[in-house]
């Protein structure tokens, strides 16, 4: 009789039990983590006196520094276990944050702004992506991408879904600086349950653990792309899908307040729909590339869907002027397509079933450098051919994946089969 995964006895589409808190977990991180992002940009220009550079300058290098981050999280959770990672990112995102209000914001400072944020920035990947590490050992094999779409799932509900509509009815009430320090709860809450109740069996190396062992093991994770191209090929995927994304986030809270005619809460509230849409199109797509194939989903629903959404999400509001309902509408087509990239997230790990958490430290890598890109395509283009161009410039990326996309090869298996080769080799 072949032997079964443990890890595939219980689930509810992909979800396993021993990592429930997990996702709740990141749930209340990325509130936390996300409270700003809608806001920020216009906050720092139109009231706190800072120009649209340093504004955007601030997030690229914050974009630069989650992009390295990430890569090591990976890394650091396969070595030193996804828990340990999960906690000490609480504590630093706590305190550079709190540093970043108290010695940046507040005093108007903005070199120390620039510092306190950029390290902050590292704490958000090792949270959430040494938790992806977690998952793609602890989830069932044989439906990665299922559970990779609940991940997102949380990760969309807290960064988006309250991270961005929170803010509509707090600044208004207590103002923008108060509302940014309110994020400390959301962080020290999932940090706790990361910490304290997640199970789940994580990555089981052996062996003492060094500097030296950790080095190599970078060095070993760099090579890895070079050695398997299909690994390039999926970080290029990974680092376009959140190009509009994040360069949305530099350009539309300006774009649509002081261009296009709408207020910031009702931007807020627009913004926030993103995510609304993606918690349940994240869920939807992962278990659709588990059934139609997760190269498929990615190529027709991701690529082209971006390109179309991207523009329509500028195109909309720029026509029809400060109409909420028929942005509303360009915003669900967004969530929709966005969330399409989902498979990414399983197919990582499947190219290297032995070596996943390495290769989840390379689709890491990837993420923040989507985040690092899409922000610099708007710092270097916008003031020099404007909104439009650079909204057709970040469609255009999305071309370029839709042609790259049929190059890329999966064995959706492979990590499936891993795991009876392994399972029967323990019996």
């Amino acid at each position: 009789m072949t032997p079964t995964p443990p890890s595939a006895s219980r689930s509810f589409l992909g979800m396993s039990p021993a990592l429930l808190w997990g996702y709740v977990a990141i749930a209340f991180f990325m509130t936390g983590d996300g409270l700003e992002q809608a806001f920020l940009s216009d906050y720092l220009v139109t009231q706190a006196g800072f120009s649209t550079s340093q504004a955007g300058t601030l997030l690229t290098v914050y974009g630069l520094v989650v992009a390295i981050a990430a890569f090591v999280s990976g890394i650091l959770a396969e070595y030193i276990g996804p828990r340990r990672v999960m906690a000490v990112a609480t504590i630093g995102w706590i305190v550079f944050h709190a540093g970043f209000l108290a010695f940046g914001v507040m005093q108007h400072n903005y070199p120390l702004m620039l510092v306190m944020y950029s390290i902050r920035a590292v704490a958000y990947p090792m949270f959430v992506f040494g938790f992806v590490v977690w998952i793609s050992y602890a989830a069932p094999q044989n439906r990665m991408s299922s559970a990779m779409g609940w991940f997102w799932c949380s990760y969309s509900l807290g960064v988006g879904v309250f991270g961005s509509y929170l803010p509509s009815l707090t600044i208004p009430w207590i103002g923008t600086v108060t509302t940014l320090w309110s994020a400390i709860a959301f962080i020290a809450v999932g940090g706790a349950m990361a910490t304290f109740l997640v199970r789940g069996r994580g990555p089981s190396n052996s062996g003492e653990r060094t500097m030296r062992g950790l080095g190599v093991t970078i060095v070993d994770t760099i090579k890895m792309p070079f050695e398997n191209v299909q690994l390039a090929h999926g970080m290029i995927q990974r680092t376009i899908n959140q190009l509009a994304l994040y360069g949305f986030i530099v350009m539309l809270p300006i774009v649509f307040t002081r261009d296009i005619g709408f207020s910031q809460e009702r931007w807020l509230q627009l913004w926030s729909l993103v995510y609304l849409v993606t918690v349940f199109t994240n869920l939807m797509w992962g278990v659709i590339g588990d059934r139609i194939g997760w190269v498929r989903t990615i190529r027709w629903f991701g690529s082209l869907g971006m390109f179309a959404a991207t523009l329509l999400l500028y195109f909309t509001p720029v026509l029809a002027g400060p109409n909420a309902l028929l942005t509303a509408g360009a915003v669900v087509v967004f969530g929709v397509a966005i969330a399409a990239y989902v498979p990414l997230s399983a197919l990582m790990p499947a190219l290297e079933p032995s070596r996943r958490g390495q290769a989840v430290a390379l689709l890491n890598l990837s993420a923040g450098a989507s985040q690092f890109v899409g922000s610099l395509l708007v710092t270097v283009l916008w003031d020099r051919i404007g909104t439009t161009g650079t909204v057709l410039a970040l469609a255009a990326t999305y071309l370029v994946g839709f042609g790259l996309s049929f190059l890329l090869k999966v064995d959706q298996n492979a990590l499936a089969d891993t795991e009876v080769r392994q399972t029967a080799n323990a019996t």
